[in-house]
C-alpha cells in the first residue's frame, strides 16, 4: 500500500463531503480558505 501525507492549513469552507468509489475506496472534498501572502520585487509583504 503506498501513503501520500500532505498538510493543509487554512479554513472549512463548508462540511466536507465523503463518498465512495465504484471500487470502495473513500474519498472526501473540501473547500479551503487561505491567506495568501507573497514578496513583491522591492521585497515587501503584499
Amino acid at each position: 500500500m503506498n501513503l501520500n501525507k500532505v498538510m493543509l492549513i487554512g479554513r472549512l469552507t463548508r462540511d466536507p463531503e465523503m463518498r465512495y468509489t465504484p471500487s470502495g475506496s473513500p474519498v472526501t472534498t473540501f473547500s479551503l480558505a487561505t491567506n495568501r501572502y507573497g514578496q513583491g520585487p522591492d521585497g515587501e509583504k503584499k
